[in-house]
């Protein structure tokens, strides 16, 4: 990662997503395509995650998730899998450093029970480090999974009413937000999925709700800093109703 020292903004700060969250998709087809095994894939991989992490930073998004590895992820075959996991400790060992020198926070959301102690070691060394960082927020999303989130955030509030805390009346959208893995954080903006895949595959599915849609047909490992920029612009022409009708938006746009 280089250092990023300054933002060359092609929207309007209004216009621009203030979450932005990605599917990163295609890599073992972009390697299958090159005769590579499907481990050159993330490998390469690695170098989309730093060139749109810088983007996403120089163009004043405050936080970008990345969906790194999905609960489902572990029915992929051993050797894969074990090689994600070395890839992931090889990262968290040599990227965190360089994301605390460009003041930027790294929060890992998932069910962590399932890695090694050392990477968990890892995770919370990495999370301690960058943890008062303020450019942008780097949400890795590692054994997780949207279902598993609701129900965690779910039990929480249940343990709550068991213990007295709250009635049942007082359970609200608003409380169940609060208990998710990102419940401090805004909510997506925009999300996008790379390698022409059009779902979102368990992935937020509470956050999503209202979140606008970009599917890219390039896959994950070309996906860098231009074709970044065009999912900006393609959000920055969008517009967010939620729920409103075209005339209730225009009825709130200042007069020019």
């Amino acid at each position: 990662m280089t250092e990023i020292v300054s933002a060359e903004i092609p929207v309007s700060a209004d216009s621009r997503p203030r979450h932005v969250a990605i599917i990163m998709d295609g890599n073992n087809r972009w390697a299958k395509a090159r005769r590579l095994t499907g481990v050159a894939g993330h490998k390469a991989g690695v170098n989309a995650v730093k060139a749109v992490v810088e983007t996403c930073a120089r163009e004043g998004v405050e936080v970008l998730t990345l969906f790194a590895f999905s609960s489902e992820n572990w029915r992929r075959p051993q050797d894969e899998v074990s090689a994600l996991m070395r890839l992931f400790l090889f990262a968290l060992e040599r990227e965190v450093k360089k994301l605390h020198r460009n003041n930027i926070r790294l929060k890992i959301i998932g069910d962590r029970t399932a890695f090694s102690p050392a990477l968990q070691e890892h995770m919370e060394k990495a999370e301690e480090l960058t943890r008062h960082n303020t450019l942008m927020t780097l949400v890795i999303a590692a054994n997780y999974g949207g279902h598993w989130d609701i129900t965690q955030a779910t039990r929480k509030v249940a343990e709550m009413a068991r213990a007295g805390q709250i009635e049942p009346s007082d359970i609200t959208d608003s409380l169940i937000q609060q208990h998710l893995c990102i419940g401090d954080l805004p909510m997506p903006d925009l999300m996008i999925r790379t390698a022409g895949e059009q779902r979102i595959s368990n992935f937020m599915l509470w956050q999503l709700a209202y979140t606008e849609l970009y599917f890219s047909p390039v896959y994950w490992p070309d996906f860098l800093a231009d074709e970044m920029r065009e999912a900006l612009r393609a959000y920055a022409g969008r517009q967010r109703r939620f729920g409103q009708t075209d005339d209730q938006i225009a009825a709130r746009q200042p007069e020019q």
